[in-house]
């Protein structure tokens, strides 16, 4: 594949991702796809297959960009607390754009195994960073030796989660700013 066509095609998945971010699965048909794309329907299906091949395409690529943001934001500061900081910090400054790995996993739960697949390999990558700023910030002092870094880890993903949920259902600025410092706040 060309650069030019490359280029086109990530254009075409990221209008599919801003649809399925916005309706969900079941909420956006496969004319809004295509106008959103700007291709043809059968173009749909020749590139794509089905609408949900796209979607797994879709959430599989989305999971791979957050969790590269979510790395890059654990890689600022001098100290590894700096990072954890950064990435609620992330959450919650983008928290209004609906978030594709939460949202798929509120409207399917574990109801889908490719999609548990995709989802499960994603949350073992951020796991896997997580626990390592985690632990490094308990040598360095900043997060309490006794507690256990996966359970840390549990309870910061399910904050960023909350996060995004209570953006997506109406939470003011301020209060899901209370919600980033106060996660950090209970792992210190």
């Amino acid at each position: 594949m060309n650069e030019r066509s490359k280029t086109a095609v990530d254009a075409a998945l990221d209008a599919a991702t801003n649809v399925f971010r916005q309706y969900g699965f079941e909420g956006t048909s496969a004319q809004m796809i295509v106008d959103a794309m700007g291709i043809g329907r059968q173009s749909l299906y020749d590139t794509f297959g089905d609408k949900w091949q796209l979607y797994l395409t879709v959430v599989r690529r989305y999971a791979v960009s957050e969790s590269s943001a979510h790395r890059a934001a654990l890689g600022q500061g001098e100290r590894a607390v700096d990072g954890i900081r950064a990435m609620l910090h992330r959450v919650v400054r983008e928290a209004y754009t609906p978030c594709l790995g939460v949202s798929s996993i509120a409207e399917f739960g574990c109801s889908r195994p490719e999609l548990t697949a995709v989802n499960a390999a994603a949350e073992r990558e951020l796991r896997a960073v997580m626990i390592e700023s985690i632990r490094k910030a308990q040598s360095e002092g900043d997060i309490a030796e006794g507690l256990d870094p996966d359970q840390l880890v549990t309870f910061l993903i399910a904050s960023i989660s909350g996060i995004r949920l209570a953006a997506r259902g109406g939470a003011q600025p301020n209060d899901l700013a209370n919600l980033g410092e106060m996660a950090l706040r209970i792992v210190r």
